[in-house]
């Protein structure tokens, strides 16, 4: 792919979008897509923002110059031209990146590449938002992971050993304040945890008490398994987006069988058939 122009000196008044901005650098080869929808989210970002002073104009415009070029590169890549598909890579890679992380946090392995994925997965999570609202899923992830990062990284840099697992989640860290937090440079592949950091025995697992927030092992809840399967209440007519929806349930299920997450894996397959069976989630 194609070294894009360099951006101007970030202004003082987009310090929000700093890190969305970096962690687009970061995967201009490693994942193109994912590079394209963080500057898109820095974008729009940086119009609410301040869209007028003429040094933000000049940015604006040099970061709209790097989203054509990428554009136009990716050419007819359905994650960019359909955002259904674009949604799904992102929630998919930004799932990989927490479950990767939490797996570590839970094994009580602390390093610089579970923090920097912890915090990368909250970010992108940021990124979502280009697509619409959060789910409260994402919402929870989200937090958890920015305060994770920053629990973890102010333990190791004082020297402290970090609890591991859900333990109480301090409400006023931001790091976003922080910029060692997420500085740490990713691994060159995306994470591939050994077997031993992604089996795990539910029972043995804290189950969490911070400020209403759960994430049992494996980042999920168990599903509410339903007594019986879903049968079709006569003739679904099914839209091309209600299968659009329904492969981006099964693309999960597949991404979280690969972390041996079985019951994520079981949410989003009952989801599917769900939505298959009654034209309805």
């Amino acid at each position: 792919m194609a070294a894009l122009a360099p951006l101007p000196p970030l202004p003082p008044q987009f310090k929000s979008i700093q890190h969305h901005l970096r962690t687009a650098q970061e995967h201009d080869k490693r994942d193109p897509v994912v590079a394209y929808y963080c500057r898109l989210y820095a974008m729009q970002t940086g119009m609410k923002i301040d869209s007028k002073t003429p040094e933000c104009r000049k940015f604006l415009s040099k970061l709209m110059d790097q989203l054509e070029a990428l554009k136009k590169q990716l050419g007819d890549n359905e994650a960019i031209t359909q955002e259904i598909v674009g949604c799904a890579h992102l929630e998919n890679y930004a799932l990989k990146m927490f479950l990767y992380a939490d797996n570590e946090d839970r094994a009580g392995r602390f390093h610089k590449n579970m923090i920097k994925s912890f915090y990368t997965a909250s970010l992108l999570i940021d990124v979502i938002t280009v697509f619409g609202e959060l789910t409260d899923e994402n919402v929870k992830h989200r937090k958890y992971a920015r305060w994770k990062a920053t629990y973890i990284h102010n333990c190791l840099k004082n020297g402290e050993t970090p609890q591991a697992g859900p333990v109480g989640i301090e409400e006023d860290n931001d790091v976003e304040e922080n910029e060692d937090a997420g500085a740490s440079s990713l691994p060159t592949q995306p994470p591939q945890p050994s077997s031993s950091s992604s089996s795990y025995d539910p029972s043995s697992m804290p189950s969490g008490g911070y400020t209403g927030i759960q994430i049992p092992p494996g980042a999920h809840a168990p599903a509410n398994t339903p007594a019986e399967v879903p049968h079709s209440t006569g003739d679904v007519r099914l839209t091309p987006e209600d299968f659009a929806r329904a492969q981006k349930y099964c693309k999960y299920a597949g991404s979280a069988l690969q972390y041996e997450d079985v019951s994520t894996a079981v949410q989003n397959l009952q989801k599917a058939l769900k939505l298959l069976t009654t034209g309805r989630e």
